[in-house]
């Protein structure tokens, strides 16, 4: 039994060696409402294959582990109702239980991995929380990085997070954190952030050659590539410090915790910002997706060479 189903397009792709890019599903069922949320993922795949890759948007459909989802899969997952939210913990419960469920960024690391797809674009990875020394509320997303041999492109962890402790816990378990193209360390909403990025690369082709490396080396886990948001669609650090902090202190005051947290905050800071946080996340996902079809090309090109 194949524990994961390559759609139509991936499959061709995969037999043709062509570059395939690796997409996670709780954008779709968690980020925003129907049709909204199938529009935006269409632009997502769309800005891959116009980059001469090919999108494998992860999710389980009643069971099943897809890479790669049919249009009419796609609109079957958009309009879903009561979608499990997968990491490493639920996804074979999931599949086990002929559920349906969409794919966090550990998630889709393991199905990226089964799929034999390198590279995997997101927007901001989970990381640790604030006020982590007393709930050690710490995202798996980091402990998957240390394991699972994906290079994951994203603008950063997500701002609401302790960002300093997430670098830390991550550069403890050996993952490469590569500021794309500059030296501060992207803060998802921002372009930039007080922090620096523990390494720098300025080209897909120099990223693409340091994930091969490290599996010719047996180096477990994958890559952090943190691209930052353009400029033009950012919401500069100093704006959005007020709001994280407000929406932050609401949380707490209502006794939210675990796997909530994520959620409320980040509706919360939609309202605050009047809509904006959402059209900068739509940017800045879009943005990741053409940087990782240019590492999986590179990465393509470079095997071919070999």
């Amino acid at each position: 039994m194949s524990l994961i189903t390559l759609s139509p397009d991936v499959a061709e792709a995969k037999a043709a060696g062509t570059p395939i890019v690796a997409l996670e599903s709780t954008i779709i069922t968690h980020g925003m409402p129907f049709p909204q949320n199938v529009e935006v993922a269409r632009r997502v795949e769309e800005t891959i294959r116009a980059k001469g890759a090919t999108p494998a948007t992860i999710a389980v459909l009643d069971g099943t582990l897809y890479a790669g989802l049919t249009d009419a899969q796609l609109d079957q997952l958009a309009q879903a109702q009561n979608v499990a939210k997968l990491s490493r913990a639920d996804l074979a419960v999931c599949m086990s239980k002929g559920l349906t469920g969409a794919t966090t960024v550990a998630a889709t690391m393991i199905a990226a991995q089964l799929a034999g797809i390198d590279v995997f674009a997101t927007g901001g990875i989970g990381g640790v929380h604030k006020g982590a020394e007393d709930s050690f509320d710490i995202s798996a997303d980091l402990t998957e990085l240390a394991q699972t041999a994906v290079t994951v492109v994203a603008a950063g962890a997500k701002a609401i997070l302790d960002i300093p402790k997430t670098l830390e816990v991550l550069e403890t378990n050996g993952v490469p954190v590569i500021g794309y193209q500059q030296d501060s360390f992207p803060a998802f909403w921002s372009s930039h952030s007080p922090l620096d990025a523990p390494l720098r690369m300025d080209t897909p082709t120099r990223i693409a050659r340091a994930h091969i490396l490290r599996g010719q080396m047996g180096i477990p886990g994958g890559q952090l590539v943190a691209n930052p948001i353009p400029v033009a669609d950012e919401i500069p650090s100093d704006v959005m410090a007020p709001v994280i902090a407000r929406a932050t202190a609401e949380a707490d005051q209502q006794g939210i915790t675990g796997k909530a947290v994520t959620p409320f905050l980040l509706a919360r800071i939609f309202e605050l910002t009047e809509g904006r946080s959402l059209t900068a996340n739509i940017a800045l996902v879009l943005n990741n997706a053409r940087l990782a079809a240019e590492i999986a090309t590179e990465i393509t090109r470079l095997r071919e060479t070999a």
